[in-house]
């Protein structure tokens, strides 16, 4: 396997992403976010109509690489910098791409690796992989849009728990709690993954990529003011040509053949 941190090819227009520092449980350090917001940045390209997320080895992500930051003694760091830089630009470019976005959680997804996992549209998980909020134990808070999307999954009570107590929880609780979609055998995962993304990458991409908006969006507003962003995406959906490729094929009795566009 290649040694650059990140790994990245395109086939049948779904892009996917290997996260490829394994003797690190592929935690991130400057030069993992630098490529990986390359590889992200291709996902927006017209041909790319679905993105994949996933590790190399036995994990997934352990979060950030505490051996990259070295502090001199005494020095007060500022964590908001490389959140700044790195974290939060990438938790962004996830949730505001306008294309279905999978993650296959091979292993451990421990810190910023469990909340960029969970941070994807569809996350699929190994019987073997568990997620950590690992923060509160070196006196952090949960970052990289934790404190935000967790508590929307699985409810204020229980996100408390995990992040207060750091209680890792395995993949098939995960699902029971409503975290993630699905558990896979760990050897079938990535077959799984590969075969779902590949189909969203035939689906009318925009209507999905509105759709995905739309339910992100549902949580901040109110009915009226939701109500309202529904009728403009419905609006920009109905001038797509995979509107009027679905409606053709639907009344041909025939199967869409979607384009993206």
């Amino acid at each position: 396997m290649s040694d650059d941190p990140i790994i990245y090819k395109v086939s049948d227009g779904c892009l996917e992403i290997t996260l490829n520092r394994p003797n690190r449980l592929n935690s991130f350090n400057e030069t993992m976010h630098k490529a990986m917001a390359k590889a992200i940045k291709l996902a927006a390209g017209d041909d790319i109509r679905s993105v994949l997320i996933t590790g190399a080895g036995r994990g997934f992500c352990a979060g950030q690489d505490l051996n990259d930051r070295v502090f001199s003694e005494g020095e007060i760091p500022d964590l908001g910098e490389t959140l700044d830089a790195y974290y939060n630009p990438l938790i962004k470019n996830i949730r505001n791409l306008n294309k279905p976005v999978i993650c296959a959680v091979n292993g451990v997804a421990a810190g910023a690796g469990a909340n960029i996992a969970l941070a994807c549209d569809i996350v699929l998980a190994a019987k073997s992989a568990k997620f950590i909020q690992a923060f509160c134990k070196i006196g952090l808070i949960p970052d990289s849009g934790g404190t935000y999307i967790l508590p929307k999954l699985i409810g204020e009570a229980r996100a408390k728990a995990l992040m207060l107590l750091g209680t890792p929880i395995m993949a098939d609780q995960a699902k029971q709690w409503g975290m993630i979609l699905d558990v896979v055998d760990d050897d079938a995962l990535m077959d799984k993954a590969r075969e779902m993304a590949k189909f969203l990458a035939t689906q009318p991409t925009i209507g999905l990529g509105l759709t995905k908006q739309a339910i992100q969006a549902a949580s901040d507003n109110n009915l009226e003011t939701h109500l309202e962003f529904e009728k403009q995406c419905q609006r920009q959906a109905g001038r797509s040509d995979d509107y009027r490729i679905g409606v053709k094929a639907f009344f041909a009795k025939q199967k869409p053949e979607f384009t993206g566009q």
